[in-house]
């Protein structure tokens, strides 16, 4: 993996680290500035055509407000319970808003099943229905594909309306998405209608059906008080039975005290309920609880109270001030402990005052038992003076008693079922529309600026994804720094790519003599050192010729094998080059061509070589008569002449006539450049040791994976001992400078113009 910065790591704290992530940025950017752009148009031109070929959306929107207020009249006579409008009957009435019976209504009202809008996606669910009769070799049932059809017409119609409360309060608002602005409101406007409607005929059906129920009942009532009042009738006629007033003196005071005794029972029972109340109440309180749980009972007596009801109402606001000044103040404010702290005195008032309605209530209920206890005293002495009666006035009692309460039950439905069909003629909602749906002025999807913005944003993390992902799969070798680090070699010299490689004046350069062995100059690109002295590949070359010679270990007669990982690599240049400008600089230099299977430097510099580096260790020929010379330089090169495949070309680099020819090369020349082949497709270059002194490493920057390199050393380990440095060749300044920000004013060619350095290789 490539490594993002390059540049030496300081230890300056933040600000370091900073500057460091801001480098590290800036190459990245640098680096993949291209992919990020064209990622960040396509994006952007994407949406636009999204844009354009999208179909609009508009959205009809109306709001309803949910309220069970009716006038005085209606809610005296309705025979149905009003249910409070809490959050629960809001949900209930979202999901009727949204019934398939609401949609269902609107579709065939407004004839939607023949909107094209509904259309393709039926047609897509009755292929589909299609190919599954098909599949299971039944036929297909067009009543059920009717039924789907309709199905998928509520379905589409359903997915474009969405209703939603509004914060807290007791308002629905829905609304519609259609193609056309004026569609949209037509729609929303028809649901509105639709619900309404719905909700009266619910209550019209509602009342209808108590009301036919209260007729019939009504009947059995009549005609049973009327039979009751008959048989009264009937038995003091055939008993003789005369009373003044209708009853019997006795008769009078026993139902008077009966009266009385009813209601002092019931007066002893509201009492007695009342304080069994109070004592749920008072059981009810935590003592050290701040809330007004068993207090604050919707229907409580203890609500009655006006003064519980203020102190209740003085507790609420100051609850509702703590919990807002908490929020905001936090819970350990000494202004929301004094809000706790009045809210606990109140508290304290509420519930003394419940003891003492408490108290009253059992005072009252004890009178209110003295009383009955009277009143029964008195009724049961009348009963006993009335015991002298005879057995048909009890009688007579008993059926005047049943006729009365047939009577009186016959009254109260019969004004109950006259409030009924009052009402049936008085329609009331619990809805209204508050606000309705107008044709909107734009589009509500696709949002232009947002569907930009997001594939703007969609854009940049692409093309910072595929930036990163380059990075990670660029396994390659960019930077000294990271040859350095990855092979633990020092980096001799940065060779530049020759990107043109015919120097001004080239015309005047010798060419190919015509003169027997004399080195050829038909390839540009192994002269340029020479037929440039003053760019920055020369200058390159003089840092590899630099290093060779300050190190130490090195004798005076040095023998350098110049190699690579795989071929191509430049490596055959890099000698040719290193071998002449120490030529050019007055030195003995021989240029040996070791690449017995692929002589390219041969075959570029002595073409015409019929004998060369094998017929010398043969024995078939002297050094003198195999070796070709450039007069302007003073080269000398050992060619090779490639007649045939060679097999064991190994064996012939490890054998001991080429050791004497290496000595006897090293005591005739001052250097001896030797060009080798690639480490990694074979061998020779391990036999190769006992030759020469040391190596220098040839790796093509931005092609040679950091892996083969690795591998390749790896495998020749008395190579690696022996090697001098590496030299990271055919580098782009231009683009390196992305790759290593930190140093990039080095690869500035404005530099080398300060000295009349002409950069004619890019």
């Amino acid at each position: 993996m490539l490594p993002l910065f390059d540049g030496p790591h300081d230890d300056d704290g933040a600000g370091g680290d900073l500057g460091q992530i801001v480098e590290l940025v800036i190459g990245f950017v640098r680096r993949q500035y291209a992919v990020i752009i064209f990622c960040t148009v396509l994006t952007v031109v994407v949406a636009g055509i999204y844009l354009k070929t999208a179909t609009p959306t508009y959205m009809g929107q109306v709001k309803i407000l949910l309220s069970n207020q009716k006038t005085p009249f209606v809610q005296q006579q309705s025979l149905v319970a009003e249910a409070a409008i809490d959050s629960v009957q809001i949900e209930t009435q979202l999901q009727v808003l949204k019934s398939k019976a609401v949609a269902t209504s609107v579709i065939q009202n407004l004839k939607l099943y023949d909107d094209s809008e509904f259309q393709p996606s039926s047609q897509v669910h009755a292929l589909i229905r299609k190919v599954r009769s098909w599949l299971s070799m039944a036929p297909l049932d067009t009543g059920a594909h009717e039924a789907a059809t309709a199905d998928d017409l509520v379905l589409a119609f359903g997915n474009r309306l969405t209703a939603n409360r509004v914060g807290m309060s007791n308002v629905i608002e829905f609304s519609y998405n259609a193609s056309t602005a004026k569609r949209a409101a037509e729609i929303a406007n028809a649901v509105a209608d639709t619900y309404i409607l719905d909700q009266l005929n619910a209550k019209f059906e509602a009342n209808k059906s108590a009301t036919a129920w209260l007729q019939s009942r009504l009947r059995e009532l009549g005609q049973q008080a009327l039979t009751a009042e008959h048989a009264v009738n009937a038995f003091k006629s055939e008993n003789n039975i005369v009373v003044s007033g209708g009853k019997l003196i006795d008769d009078q005071q026993i139902v008077e005290l009966n009266s009385r005794l009813v209601a002092a029972r019931a007066l002893t029972s509201d009492s007695l309920a009342r304080l069994n109340r109070y004592d749920e109440v008072l059981g009810a309180i935590a003592p050290d609880s701040l809330s007004l749980a068993g207090i604050d009972t919707p229907g409580s007596e203890v609500l009655l109270s006006p003064i519980i009801n203020s102190l209740r109402q003085q507790y609420l606001d100051y609850a509702r001030r703590e919990v807002d000044w908490s929020s905001r103040f936090g819970k350990g404010h000494l202004a929301v402990i004094n809000l706790r702290n009045r809210m606990r005195d109140i508290r304290t008032s509420i519930v003394d005052e419940v003891r003492r309605l408490a108290e009253t209530n059992r005072s009252d209920y004890e009178i209110a038992k003295q009383k009955q206890k009277q009143i029964e005293d008195q009724l049961a002495s009348a009963v006993s003076r009335s015991r002298g009666s005879s057995s048909a006035e009890l009688t007579m009692r008993e059926l005047e008693t049943s006729a009365k309460s047939y009577r009186s039950l016959y009254d109260s439905f019969l004004q109950r079922y006259m409030g009924s069909v009052q009402q049936e003629s008085f329609p009331s909602a619990d809805a209204r529309v508050i606000a309705s749906a107008s044709p909107p002025p734009g589009k509500s999807k696709p949002k232009s600026s947002l569907v930009i913005a997001l594939g703007l944003a969609a854009g940049l993390g692409l093309g910072v994804g595929l930036g990163l992902l380059r990075d990670v799969m660029d396994r390659v070798f960019r930077t000294s720094a990271q040859l350095e680090a990855a092979l633990r070699l020092p980096c001799l010299s940065l060779v530049p790519l020759l990107k043109d490689i015919t120097p001004p004046g080239s015309a005047s350069l010798p060419s190919s003599g015509n003169d027997a062995r004399m080195i050829s100059r038909r390839s540009t690109a192994y002269w340029a050192a020479t037929a440039m002295p003053l760019s920055r590949f020369a200058e390159s070359i003089r840092a590899l010729k630099l290093a060779i010679d300050l190190n130490q270990s090195l004798s005076d007669n040095k023998t350098i094998g110049i190699t690579s990982s795989l071929p191509n690599e430049g490596k055959s240049t890099i000698a040719a080059s290193l071998a002449q400008l120490i030529a050019h600089a007055g030195k003995r230099v021989i240029l040996v061509d070791c690449d017995l299977r692929n002589p390219s430097l041969s075959m570029n510099l002595a073409p015409s070589a019929t004998s060369g580096l094998i017929e010398i260790i043969s024995g078939a020929k002297q050094l003198d008569e195999v070796t070709w010379q450039d007069k302007s330089t003073g080269l000398t090169l050992l060619p090779i002449a490639k007649k045939g495949p060679l097999f064991h070309t190994s064996e012939i680099l490890s054998a001991q006539p080429t050791r004497a020819l290496f000595d006897k090369l090293r005591a005739s020349y001052d250097y001896v450049i030797v060009d080798l082949p690639p480490l990694a497709p074979i061998v020779d270059v391990r036999a190769t040791t006992p030759l020469v002194d040391c190596y220098v490493l040839v790796v093509e920057w931005g092609r040679t994976k950091i892996d083969v390199v690795q591998h390749a050393l790896h495998t020749a380990p008395n190579i690696r001992e022996a090697l001098l440095g590496a030299v990271l060749n055919k580098t782009d300044m231009n683009i390196m400078k992305r790759y290593d920000s930190y140093h990039s004013d080095y690869y500035n060619s404005e530099h080398y113009g300060r000295y009349g350095y002409v950069d004619h290789d890019g």
